[in-house]
């Protein structure tokens, strides 16, 4: 099915694994335990995590209890957050399609679809984790 908006693998993966999370606290959720929930490859999810926890949202704790657990509260991470995280800083200005050149002198699509990137990027500002954990 192809989709209009689409979403790396990663970033699904982080989002629904630290809204799993955010669900679950204080308890924590292992990499095995959020691979079987979203169906994923554990080795992905590792990748995945180790940038969220690099990146200071997550604290892993080793061992048979151990697991993912939180470092902000729920409240305090939008979706905005983490996409940056795992894909990097967006940039409204730029081309929304990632073209360095353009056959016209304007752009054809520019007035749209920099509207619709800056809704989106202003929806995942709004959703946070805490959204989902009621």
């Amino acid at each position: 099915m192809n989709n209009l908006v689409n979403m790396t693998e990663g970033a699904y993966l982080a989002m629904h694994g630290l809204a799993l999370i955010a669900q679950k606290q204080p308890e924590r959720l292992s990499v095995k335990h959020l691979a079987e929930a979203l169906d994923a490859s554990r080795d992905h999810l590792a990748k995945v995590f180790q940038k969220l926890s690099k990146a200071g949202l997550v604290t892993s704790v080793r061992g048979p209890a151990g697991g993912f657990i939180l470092n902000k509260a729920a409240e305090d991470i939008s979706f905005l957050d983490i996409y940056e995280i795992i894909e990097g800083t967006v940039n409204l200005g730029a081309c929304p399609l990632g073209k360095k050149m353009c056959a016209f002198h304007s752009c054809i699509f520019s007035s749209e679809f920099h509207r619709i990137s800056e809704d989106i990027y202003h929806t995942y500002k709004k959703i946070k984790l805490s959204d989902f954990t009621a």
